[in-house]
Formats: C-alpha cells, sequence, structure tokens
C-alpha cells in the first residue's frame, strides 16, 4: 500500500477529511503482522473552531493560537499524528492537516477491516459480536489495530508520530465519489455543533452509531 503524502494533509481539514474518505489506515504491528481498514468516516477540526483543542487558548499579536500547552501538536507537520485519551480510557488518532505553523487536524472515526481481522477481532473484548463494531468508532478502531494505549497511560507512543510513513501510516485507496459522502454535524460536542464537519460514506454498515451533536441538543431542548 502506498502512503499519502505529506501534501495531501497540508491542505484545508475540510479538505483532507473529505479526501480521506476511502483512504487506507495501516498499522504494521510487530505482534499481529498487517492490519488495514478502509476509511468511511473523519471530522475535520480548524484553528477557529470552538471545538478545536486549544481554541481559547493563549493568543499572540496576529490573533492565533500559539504553539505552547495541549494544542502544541496541532502545529506540527501536515501528516503528523495527534493522539489523545478520551473518557479517561479511550485513545482516538487524529491527522495533523493544513501547512505546518498553521493549526488544524482530522479524526479519523471509523473503518472497515480489510486485512488483519482475526488480529483485530482478538484485540478487542470477547463481548463483541457483530462485526461492524470491530472499528465503528474511534476508540474502538485504535484498540483494533493494537495502537491504543492501557488506560492509565497519559501518553500515547505513536502521538508525533509520522502517519505518511510505516509502521502506522495512511494510503491510497479508492476514493469516494462526491454523491456517496454525507456530511454532518460532529459527534459528542458542545461546542462548534453547528458546524457540518463530520464527513462519512452514506449508508457504510460500519460509520459510528453516535448521533450527531446539533441533533442531540434540539431533542434534549424540545424535551427540556
Amino acid at each position: 500500500m502506498t502512503p499519502l503524502s505529506r501534501s495531501f494533509f497540508a491542505r484545508s481539514a475540510l479538505q483532507v477529511a473529505h479526501d480521506l474518505l476511502g483512504a487506507h489506515l495501516v498499522y504494521e504491528s510487530p505482534e499481529d503482522g498487517r492490519l488495514a481498514g478502509r476509511i468511511v468516516e473523519t471530522e475535520a477540526y480548524l484553528a477557529d473552531d470552538p471545538a478545536m483543542h486549544g481554541w481559547k487558548a493563549t493568543f499572540g499579536d496576529d490573533g492565533r493560537v500559539m504553539r505552547k500547552g495541549r494544542a502544541a501538536g496541532l502545529f506540527a507537520a501536515p501528516g503528523t499524528a495527534y493522539v489523545y485519551k478520551v473518557y479517561y480510557t479511550h485513545w482516538l488518532l487524529n491527522v495533523v492537516t493544513e501547512p505546518e505553523g498553521e493549526a488544524g487536524a482530522v479524526l479519523v472515526r471509523a473503518v472497515e477491516p480489510i486485512e488483519g481481522e482475526e488480529a483485530m477481532a482478538a484485540n478487542r473484548p470477547a463481548s463483541v459480536r457483530r462485526r461492524r463494531d470491530l472499528t465503528n468508532g474511534p476508540g474502538k478502531l485504535t484498540q483494533a489495530f493494537g495502537i491504543a494505549e492501557a488506560p492509565d497511560a497519559t501518553r500515547s507512543r505513536f502521538h508525533g508520530a509520522d502517519l505518511t510513513t510505516p509502521p502506522l501510516f495512511l494510503a491510497e485507496g479508492t476514493p469516494v465519489a462526491d454523491d456517496a459522502v454525507e456530511t454532518t454535524s460532529r459527534i459528542g460536542l458542545s461546542r462548534g455543533i453547528d458546524l457540518d464537519y463530520r464527513f462519512l460514506v452514506a449508508g457504510h454498515p460500519f460509520v459510528s452509531p453516535g448521533e450527531p451533536s446539533d441533533v442531540r441538543v434540539a431533542r434534549k431542548t424540545k424535551r427540556g
């Protein structure tokens, strides 16, 4: 599989999030061999986005987020891994986008297994019975690929890794036609819920089951 070039990621996070659909996430694991999945869902995060890490961080005179604190990794070279933990348990894999020095990232939310599925199943809990539940969420796929850390770890060994070269990389695949791409609000957010920055292959069984944030808030508001 041919890794995507750094120039592929040196673009707007919105463009990269769209164009990563159909591309491959690949991990050449020393324990499990090669694991690969077709990307079917992504989310984009931009510098002026209230849901992006580092939003409202220290600002410079030019109005941009400064390269310090949690947001520092978002200013790395395009194609760099930005990995963090949520809910004290789940590790999420993002790829840095935009030209170096500008903040932006794309979250890989879901993939369809295409190679190494047996190893993926072994890496997931025995309670997982449906095939689509192996990798239909960002925390699920990092666990399935064996790239998640233990829950008590404070940093991922892949944070800052170059995703344009093995062992963990994003590779060329078959692009998804525009009319097969659906956009929605992102999932699990309380800010930036009016932004349709989630990209998915419409109707694909491996798309994550979460409810878009704007729909969730509207439902709760109506119920309240």
